[in-house]
């Protein structure tokens, strides 16, 4: 356990970047483009989750030892959030309070698990670059980082990369800066897409190529029910997705992200962190919510086989 009052604690990951609250609604279809069209809830929860969030929560699980700098809102819905975490032993020391807490209203589709995602978040939730905690980066093992809040991103990946600490980046959107982020990383982990929207080549895999002329670290991009892909040095290693009895998506993406960080530490070959980071993604979508879905691992061996 950490000891959150020893300055000198040091952690396997530190991730930087959102936490929200998701109010997941089932339905048994997505609501048509008539605007009278109106379609029954079937069912409800309340789930904490947020990119980086949940990524440093399927750490936790998977074992090691984390900590999440974020700003969290100042009401119920942020200490929810700040619960569930220290709950699943994600050090909070650096995580400061203010605003209203970032939320989304996410509606899942029966049968499919497929889910679109409303959300709203308050700008003073961004955290300032005077509150990233140097020191306690330069002693991490790894650096996890979102493209939520860009400037903030790049600033904490430049300290981890000059203290050579290596840096993994969730890439979900094309912005002002990604380019600069992609730099920054020691491996991008991007959604489905993106490569061709940074290079405009349709094909993922001479998308990849096209990326790696600029970037010499791995490069993953994750496929959703088809699976994932990684390029490492110049081997593409591809694995299919599992076919499970979804229930829900929300946060499969970050669960991938954070299993395939412990993939990656622990020194599996590429190939195995990939398969992994897959399982652990295949697990979550069973049931629902982000952080409600992080697995164990068993669940994962069990997937595996292991």
């Amino acid at each position: 356990m950490n000891d959150p009052n020893d300055p000198n604690d040091q952690f396997d990951i530190i991730g930087i970047g959102e936490n929200s609250i998701d109010y997941v609604y089932l339905v048994p279809e997505f609501p048509g483009h008539d605007r009278s069209s109106k379609v029954e809830i079937a069912g409800h929860v309340v789930s904490p989750g947020g990119q980086v969030a949940t990524a440093l929560c399927t750490c936790a699980a998977l074992g090691l030892r984390t900590c999440y700098v974020g700003v969290f809102g100042d009401d119920d819905k942020g200490l929810a959030i700040r619960e569930a975490l220290l709950e699943r032993g994600v050090d909070l020391r650096f995580a400061p309070t203010r605003a209203t807490s970032r939320y989304a209203v996410i509606l899942v589709e029966q049968g499919t698990g497929d889910r679109a995602v409303l959300w709203h978040r308050d700008p003073a939730l961004m955290l300032r670059q005077d509150e990233l905690p140097r020191d306690v980066i330069q002693r991490a093992r790894l650096l996890h980082v979102d493209g939520v809040d860009e400037d903030v991103a790049i600033a904490a990946a430049t300290i981890a990369r000059d203290a050579g600490i290596a840096v993994t980046s969730d890439v979900d959107r094309i912005a002002a800066r990604t380019r600069e982020l992609i730099a920054a990383v020691s491996v991008p982990i991007f959604a489905e897409g993106i490569p061709e929207g940074l290079t405009g080549e349709p094909d993922l895999e001479r998308a990849l190529r096209r990326l790696r002329q600029h970037h010499p670290g791995w490069l993953c991009v994750t496929r959703g029910a088809r699976g994932a892909v990684l390029l490492a040095g110049e081997t593409l290693h591809e694995v299919a997705g599992h076919r499970v009895a979804a229930a829900d998506t929300t946060g499969a993406g970050d669960v991938f992200r954070g299993a395939f960080i412990v993939a990656m530490l622990r020194g599996d070959a590429p190939g195995d962190v990939l398969r992994f980071a897959n399982a652990a993604a295949a697990v979550s979508c069973t049931r629902l919510g982000a952080i409600a879905g992080v697995p164990t691992p068993g669940e994962v061996a069990r997937l595996l086989n292991w």
